[in-house]
């Protein structure tokens, strides 16, 4: 909980590389505390360390204090005492990419908004990310406050100067932006609570930080698009994510831009009780424009509020860069984007007869506008200045009409999202799909597209506060499996998409309001088969939510060599009841391949087909071995270096060499592990370097398996 608001650098930026605080300069550190409770820390500090500050303390996600006071007495402190840890390091980011190129035909999404009356009434939601952009017309009405983790004050607002963020503000749209753009739920109550700082860049105890202050404060969802590459179940941002829910609020994670390689969701997307999003692109026919005569196409990008553009012929074109409109009866009018609003211009056009409105850009970037709640009955596009000219060029000058023609795109799953499984559980990730190509939604001073699993996630975010409003006693439990067990499978040319590609499938945000039919778990995950003779059951509770008695039959799986599965017989269940339903496989590992074994079993019922995604691994070396390493200064104690890494199996042997950056000469071994543990190691190297061996390094990483070697870099700056 809060105590004290006081402006602080928390001890990450000390240990990223940024500027070192002078030694008469007070910082924060934010500390774990392993054998001690909060108070007695407390009045240990005061009494033997008055010129040290308690500004804040952690109680509920885990047990820790923020420190305020120089370098030197912050050093004094972690020594002095024991059983004092400060958090891993690891940097977090946003999980958006850059945005396709201009001149492909997939362009931008609207907010996918079911057709409900629920519009996220009473339900609060955390942002977790870089802050919020609070003044936007379209969200100051439903923020309600936050805190600032980075700075360490309760005005999470976006860094709007060196490294301006706009993350965090586009992902608050999704979920609940409600003025001439609406979020999914746009009744939302909306917190903001900023760990990401400039350039949207933050760590661990930001992260961890700021899910305590947003359980505190009674969030009933909470979103974070946001991670790392740790792929592993028990990263300390994925401990914490774990607790939050287990305390009663909802957490949505992307999955991570990683994709489209297996193996590559990062924490704390792994969490088995998060709701784990990848992203979709949506299936939608993009009108093209274009100069008959001419091979370029020119995408047609609408402003926000604008009619669509439906040509189905040709059309003359008019310059109106002087906004001279006479002679524009019919036309489609160009003009430069200047200091008259868009609207404005658009409006002045169709008062002159223009057909339709292209805007101009002053620069080469896509311009994403908006007709500010005006009316027209026109479309209003925008170009980039360099497809602008050329219009005019080839389309004015040589008094050529303008073309439209339109080009499909699929449902499917964008090559960035993040794929399963996790390592050491061997589950299925994602969880489920969302729209996450070319989203529009707010930034500061107006509206943009981006696209990353960062605007997949708030879309179920916003379906979770949507649900929470009809059913307020739903457990974060419920929410999820709701979500899953009403999903809708992604299928492809050669069949469908693969569980560790797409989970439970797209969302079906209708049906999971009130859903018939729930599934727990969600996903049938059997783990690695490491024995001869494996044989695993797992119980899949199946409750009917409808009105009518329902029958449900399991289609048997395909039979294998070497691999047989049980599933329940066929059963009926009255309206209300469940049924506790066994599915077992039992198999002989030598006559299995190697790899990822994945699939769907398919539940039948009266009115409509289920699905369980399902998964089991024997022995692969597809995935990696480590991940997370981390080289640091440690504040506790006289060693010159620390580390963490994360090991995603039981080991012989793990290795960590160094090497130049460069010159890649090698300049050591710096660690020898016999028998490393599974999951986070850490310990001290004795490292006596002198400064003018300060600089950029590559560690490579060795990790020895029943005599096998696996080798794994990483960049380090020491």
């Amino acid at each position: 909980m809060r105590y004290k608001i006081m402006a602080i650098i928390g001890l990450a930026l000390l240990l990223m590389g940024f500027s070192q605080p002078k030694p008469d300069e007070e910082v924060t550190i934010i500390v774990e505390l392993k054998e001690m409770d909060v108070s007695t820390f407390k009045k240990q500090v005061e009494s033997r360390l008055p010129r040290l500050e308690v500004v804040a303390e952690y109680d509920t996600i885990f047990n820790g204090v923020a420190v305020k006071g120089t370098p030197g007495e912050l050093e004094k402190m972690v020594r002095v005492h024991e059983g004092i840890q400060q958090y891993p390091v690891l940097t977090y980011e946003t999980q958006f990419e850059p945005l396709a190129n201009q001149s492909a035909v997939s362009l931008t999404t609207d907010i996918i908004r079911p057709d409900t009356g629920y519009t996220g009434r009473g339900v609060k939601v955390g942002v977790i990310d870089t802050g919020i952009d609070y003044n936007h017309p379209d969200l100051k009405v439903n923020y309600q406050g936050g805190f600032d983790v980075v700075d360490f004050d309760d005005d999470p607002m976006e860094t709007m100067e060196e490294g301006a963020t706009i993350h965090g503000t586009h992902v608050a749209g999704v979920i609940g932006a409600d003025g001439d753009m609406k979020g999914v739920a746009p009744d939302a109550e909306l917190y903001a609570y900023r760990a990401l700082g400039p350039g949207g860049m933050g760590t661990s105890v930001q992260v961890i930080a700021a899910i305590e202050e947003a359980v505190e404060d009674g969030m009933d969802v909470i979103n974070l698009s946001l991670g790392n590459d740790v792929n592993g179940p028990d990263w300390p941002t994925t401990k914490a994510v774990d607790k939050a829910i287990e305390l009663g609020t909802t957490v949505v994670v992307a999955a991570g831009n990683a994709g489209p390689s297996p193996w590559t969701v990062g924490s704390p997307a792994t969490s088995p009780d998060a709701i784990t999003v990848g992203a979709a692109s949506l299936p939608a026919e993009h009108p093209i424009i274009k100069i008959p005569g001419e091979k370029r196409e020119v995408p047609v990008l609408l402003l926000h509020g604008s009619k669509p553009w439906t040509f189905n012929k040709k059309m003359p074109l008019f310059d109106g860069s002087d906004e001279n409109f006479f002679g524009v009866t019919g036309k489609i009018v160009l003009m430069r984007r200047g200091e008259t609003p868009f609207a404005e211009k658009a409006q002045a056009a169709y008062q002159r007869g223009a057909e339709a409105v292209i805007i101009i850009n002053n620069s080469d970037d896509p311009l994403y506008g908006s007709m500010e709640g005006l009316d027209l009955p026109i479309p209003v596009a925008a170009v980039t200045k360099e497809q602008g000219d050329w219009l005019i060029e080839k389309g004015v000058q040589e008094d050529q009409w303008l073309e439209t023609i339109s080009k499909k795109a699929s449902h499917g799953i964008a090559p960035f999202s993040s794929r399963g499984p996790v390592t050491a559980s061997w589950s299925v990730k994602p969880d489920i799909l969302a729209p996450g190509v070319n989203v529009i939604s707010t930034v500061p001073g107006g509206y943009q597209a981006l696209q990353g699993t960062s605007m997949a996630a708030p879309h179920i975010t916003g379906a979770a506060a949507l649900i929470k409003e009809a059913h307020p006693d739903w457990s974060p439990h419920d929410i999820k499996q709701s979500i899953m067990s009403s999903a809708d499978l992604l299928l492809k040319g050669d069949g469908t998409f693969l569980p560790t590609e797409q989970g439970s499938g797209y969302v079906d945000t209708d049906e999971a309001l009130d859903p018939e039919v729930l599934l727990s778990p969600g996903a049938l995950n059997f783990g690695r088969v490491e024995e001869t003779f494996f044989r695993k059951k797992i119980t899949v509770t199946v409750k009917n939510q409808g009105e009518d008695e329902r029958t449900f039959r399991v289609q048997q799986p395909k039979q294998k060599v070497g691999l047989n599965w049980r599933v329940p017989p066929s059963f009926t269940l009255a309206p209300g009841e469940k049924a506790e339903m066994p599915f077992e496989v039992q198999m002989n590992r030598s006559f299995i391949k190697e790899g990822v074994h994945q699939g769907y079993l398919q539940i039948q019922s009266d009115t409509k087909d289920y699905h369980l995604p399902y998964l089991f691994m024997i022995e692969t070396a597809n995935y990696e071995k480590v991940s997370g390493l981390e080289l640091f200064k440690d504040w506790q104690s006289d060693s010159d270096l620390s580390y963490r890494f994360h090991l995603t199996e039981e080991a012989d042997r793990v290795t960590i060499d160094l090497y130049r950056a460069g010159t890649l000469l090698h300049q050591g071994q710096l660690v020898k592990i016999d028998d490393p543990k599974e999951g986070l190691n850490e310990g001290e190297i004795n490292l006596n370097m002198d400064e003018e061996y300060y600089g950029p390094y590559v560690a490579v990483v060795t990790v020895e398996i029943n005599e096998e070697k696996y080798n794994f870099s990483f960049p380090v700056h020491l």
